[in-house]
């Protein structure tokens, strides 16, 4: 094994997990709005869909599917437009009351973990561009998938878990509701820079 290179993957994969996005906050606005239990299915939501990130990324790097630079574009955007409309949703929900609310806007969940995590556009860039710089840490493309698959999703659960805990001891209740609002204006504000960037990609391959 490359304990070299399987170190710079896991800074990489701590830093990456550590800095604020749609992950981290969904997860912390679901922890201060509805507590721990329901934030806690929402990580096993965001693990679930970094599984299958994983599994796109090992299917083409075997050569299985193929993804060109348009496809990668058209699926950041269309990740981009969900967590858009979810931050909305919710942001709405707060003056509307629970009429407003639906099961996939509100807050948390593990369908919600599952679907913000799959379309999340910095996950999503990780697997495809990052992810494969790290294949030979070992000499076997299937332990290596299952290395970083595992050094990924134990590094995911334990940071996530670390900020419902922190939220939970540190948040006090009456500040649940301003500290899930944030929450939603940061994945709006993460869904906007999504839908500037992947149409830029676009023109530019249109252009080309």
């Amino acid at each position: 094994m490359n304990i070299p290179l399987l170190g710079a993957y896991t800074l990489a994969v701590f830093m990456l997990i550590l800095t604020p996005g749609p992950v981290v906050a969904l997860v912390t606005g679901t922890a201060a709005r509805h507590g721990s239990r329901k934030a806690f299915l929402t990580v096993i939501g965001t693990n679930s869909a970094s599984l299958v990130l994983i599994a796109f990324a090992a299917m083409v790097l075997a050569g299985i599917v193929s993804l060109s630079p348009l496809h990668l574009s058209l699926l950041g955007l269309a990740g981009s437009v969900f967590i858009g409309w979810g931050a909305i949703v919710s942001l709405q929900s707060r003056h509307e009351g629970s009429v407003a609310r639906t099961a996939i806007s509100d807050g948390g969940g593990l369908l919600k973990g599952f679907v913000v995590g799959v379309s999340n556009p910095k996950d999503i860039l990780f697997f495809v561009s990052f992810f494969p710089q790290f294949m030979a840490v070992t000499q076997n493309f299937s332990t290596s998938i299952m290395t970083l698959s595992l050094v990924w999703i134990v590094l995911d659960f334990a940071i996530l878990a670390l900020y419902i805990l922190t939220v939970q001891r540190w948040v006090p209740e009456r500040h649940g509701k301003l500290l899930d609002r944030i929450s939603a204006l940061f994945l709006l504000a993460v869904a906007l820079f999504g839908l500037v960037y992947n149409a830029s990609a676009l023109f530019s391959l249109s252009e080309a």
